[in-house]
């Protein structure tokens, strides 16, 4: 089939993690659905080394905090320097960060859509406060704790985000049941043995009925999120 000299295909969404320690991202960005979305080309996953930026023969980047204190902070110019190099006018830099936004599904698909995102990765005791002022667009938070560095949440957010590109999981609808795409938890599945240990499938996911099947998966949705998550729903949910 011919295909026209004027089709305009999509680039794909390119995902870089700033960090000091790439190696702990190298695992995770080679296996399963983040390895298929890379080898289809529906994205492009670097681990980036900010060290490469860093300008002393120790490459050091970290200093003592102004005003004392514990820990050391993270240095601005070598992040100002991967930035500027790294940055283009498309590009969204996030900084994963204990203080930012909670990160939920809707951020993940919200995400989905750009085409560059860098994450900017703290380690220590965190990083010079005008980067933030200065040079990152969002802050984002994985949860209310505390990790050694921002790496591991970065592949947190990656994970969430490419999983949604169109293409990268094998069945389509996948994502459109997961829980929170629609504002409930996911009904429960349930696949071979029909029988374990007296254990045993709901006999309406046995009975072909197609519509039955689809109204109890949604009173299950409803009633997974009434019991674990109630603070997702608007209504209280009667049992």
């Amino acid at each position: 089939m011919m295909i026209s000299s004027n089709t305009q295909f999509a680039a794909p969404l390119s995902i870089e993690i700033l960090t000091p320690f790439p190696g702990i991202c190298h695992g995770v960005l080679g296996e399963s659905m983040l390895k298929r979305a890379q080898t289809l080309g529906l994205v492009k996953l670097e681990a980036v080394d900010l060290r490469a930026w860093a300008t002393d023969k120790h490459h050091t980047l970290d200093a003592p905090s102004y005003g004392g204190g514990p820990g050391m902070v993270m240095k601005i110019e070598p992040i100002a320097a991967a930035l500027k190099s790294l940055r283009g006018p498309k590009s969204k830099v996030i900084f994963m960060s204990p203080q930012g936004k909670r990160f939920d599904q809707s951020i993940a698909r919200s995400l989905s859509q750009e085409q560059h995102l860098i994450f900017l990765c703290g380690h220590y005791e965190g990083i010079d406060q005008r980067i933030i002022d200065h040079l990152v667009d969002e802050e984002i938070s994985i949860g209310d704790y505390v990790l050694t560095n921002g790496a591991l949440a970065a592949l947190v957010v990656t994970d969430a985000v490419v999983r949604l590109l169109p293409g990268v999981l094998g069945d389509e609808g996948s994502a459109l049941h997961d829980s929170f795409e629609k504002g409930l938890l996911d009904f429960p599945h349930y696949t071979r043995p029909e029988d374990f240990n007296g254990w045993t499938v709901p006999s309406v996911l046995l009975s072909g009925n197609h519509a039955a099947i689809a109204t109890w998966r949604e009173d299950q949705a409803l009633h997974a999120t009434a019991k674990k998550r109630p603070d997702l729903l608007n209504t209280d949910i009667s049992h």
